[in-house]
């Protein structure tokens, strides 16, 4: 009889042995989504918080006041660039790798204003082609 319980109890402790193990798989898994998930998060924020200082970069670089496209680099990754029409209207768009935008504003002899309203994360024109920083 004795030799019976020796057995089950052995049985037993692999068995928590053995279920402690797969929970701890589970929660092994379960950490490494959520790391990659903050991860992705947080690259996502970078690019962004980088793709809004080089619009606000762009807001003060010396342009040119003739009708076209100029363009600058804020960093390795970014660009700045400065749509002037000929309706007298502006577009500045900023963009890096994954993300885009863009400000609208008017442009005169006297300088560049850029509207109050601030940046959008949507092109504003009509014209899609003419939102595209080249």
């Amino acid at each position: 009889m004795n030799r019976q319980r020796g057995i089950s109890s052995l049985a037993m402790v692999l068995m928590l042995l053995m279920l402690g193990s797969l929970m701890l798989q589970g929660l092994n898994q379960a950490q490494y989504q959520q790391r990659a998930m903050v991860n992705d998060e947080t690259r996502v924020l970078r690019n962004l918080a980088s793709v809004h200082s080089a619009l606000q970069w762009g807001k003060f670089q010396p342009w040119g006041l003739a009708a076209g496209q100029q363009c600058l680099a804020y960093d390795e990754a970014s660009r700045t660039c400065l749509r002037l029409f000929a309706d007298g209207t502006l577009l500045l768009v900023a963009q890096n790798q994954t993300l885009r935008l863009w400000q609208s504003g008017k442009w005169t002899a006297a300088g560049l204003h850029f509207s109050p309203h601030g940046w959008s994360d949507f092109c504003p024109l009509t014209e899609a082609a003419l939102c595209q920083a080249n």
